[in-house]
């Protein structure tokens, strides 16, 4: 169980203990007691990827806005940074890959947070980003 620690969550991450998706038991396990950090981006994705699902029929209608609402509370747990010209202007890409704009908006504002106190873990399901925070020096 974490107690204490410092963990940036990726949206990816978020989304499968919202939704209930495969593996969000063992990261709520690594979560549990540790201190929340991401980027505001997060609040932005998760909401575009939750009417999306609706669109397809994935969510319903109920469905949908009881995971919205969830959305919501569950932000006041998180410590978010804003995305901010700093964040863009900082030069830190990872040496092998090219993380899509949002995945390195995510990384540079772990590393800013890794910088302000070291990160626990860097928590995310999609394997390039967890590759390209690797390639950074976050720990994974």
């Amino acid at each position: 169980m974490a107690q204490g620690g410092r963990y940036y969550v990726d949206t990816s991450a978020y989304l499968a203990i919202l939704l209930g998706e495969a593996g969000h038991e063992a990261i709520g396990r690594t979560l549990e007691g540790g201190t929340l950090l991401s980027s505001s981006l997060l609040a932005l994705e998760a909401h575009r990827t939750l009417v999306r699902l609706a669109r397809d029929g994935t969510l319903t209608a109920a469905r949908l806005n009881k995971t919205q609402d969830q959305l919501m509370r569950d932000l006041d747990q998180f410590v978010l940074r804003d995305l901010t010209l700093d964040l863009c202007r900082v030069g830190q890409m990872p040496v092998v890959s090219t993380p899509r704009s949002l995945d390195l908006a995510h990384l540079r504002t772990a590393l800013w947070f890794h910088g302000q106190s070291p990160l626990t873990r860097f928590v995310s399901l999609d394997t390039p980003q967890r590759e390209a925070a690797r390639e950074l020096g976050l720990p994974v």
